[in-house]
């Protein structure tokens, strides 16, 4: 899994999750190695500035997978660090408010 951008206090949050857990609104781009050298990327970011939401991504990305899924060696995601931390942080300060 790779990070892009914000603080690295969040950078090591995220590098410790599995990425089969990550959602996909904190997904920048999926990363397909392929057989033979190759690689595909699905940018999600771009996507989802065309107007498609979670899940017209979700089946982009699955009718991607299933399309390629003889060629795929490994797949990754890029994630939004800033996605992560506007979707954990508000739950974190109400859990901690009361402390």
């Amino acid at each position: 899994m790779q990070v892009g951008c914000a603080g690295t206090q969040w950078e090591d949050i995220v590098n410790k999750v599995d990425k089969d857990q990550v959602p996909i609104n904190c997904v920048k781009k999926v990363l397909f190695k392929l057989r033979h050298g190759k690689q595909k990327t699905i940018n999600l970011d771009k996507l989802r500035k065309e107007g498609l939401d979670l899940e017209d991504i979700e089946t982009v990305v699955t009718q991607k997978m299933i399309s390629m899924s003889k060629d795929i060696v490994t797949m990754d995601f890029v994630i939004d660090i800033d996605a992560v931390k506007d979707t954990v942080q508000p739950i974190t300060d109400e859990l901690l408010k009361g402390l």
